[in-house]
């Protein structure tokens, strides 16, 4: 990590001191704005540093901790630091998911574990033009996982027809996963 920009170098140092999982206060952090770094989260979820997949899952990790959206956009925040980056669809993708009693529990590309709920919804927009489901699920504060389209396939097998709407049910509530065809 010796090569790293100053930036990059602070973003991952503050990551790194968050214990085990757990996830520093990055929303209690409001530093100045230092600018944009060349980072993008592409469409299919993988996570680019000046033109390059960033190789290592566990600097992936580390940097999804420090993420957040702001109105402004999707920011990497350490206590002194604030730098955009772009996100070209969501943050994350929710790559499998499971039963755990009642509930659905999506397991996310960064490791993120979400159970589907009042506090974490799926929701599921259609494209007006094409038709195509675009599923995505809370995963914290303002940021979201797109369901994966295997996953989604899932979840359909799993729901119930209400009303001429396919539901899945998880955390005490019901998710409409759209019309039935």
């Amino acid at each position: 990590m010796d090569d790293q920009k100053p930036g990059l170098k602070a973003i991952v140092e503050a990551a790194i001191q968050a214990p085990g999982r757990g996830l520093p206060p990055v929303h209690l952090w409001n530093p100045e704005h230092c600018g944009e770094i060349d980072i993008v989260i592409r469409r299919d979820g993988v996570w680019m540093h000046e033109g390059s997949p960033i190789g290592r899952e566990a600097l992936v990790r580390l940097f999804s901790t420090v993420l957040r959206k702001d109105p402004d956009g999707y920011h990497l925040v350490t206590p002194v630091e604030k730098l955009k980056i772009t996100v070209e669809d969501l943050p994350f993708r929710a790559v499998s998911v499971g039963r755990e009693g009642d509930d659905l529990i999506f397991t996310t590309d960064v490791g993120d574990e979400v159970r589907a709920g009042e506090a974490d919804a799926i929701v599921v927009e259609t494209d007006p033009e094409t038709g195509e489901p675009a599923p995505r699920v809370h995963v914290r504060r303002d940021l979201w996982a797109r369901i994966a389209r295997s996953v989604f396939y899932e979840l359909v097998e799993m729901a119930e027809e209400v009303d001429g709407r396919l539901v899945v049910r998880s955390g005490g509530r019901a998710f409409s996963l759209g019309a039935v065809a």
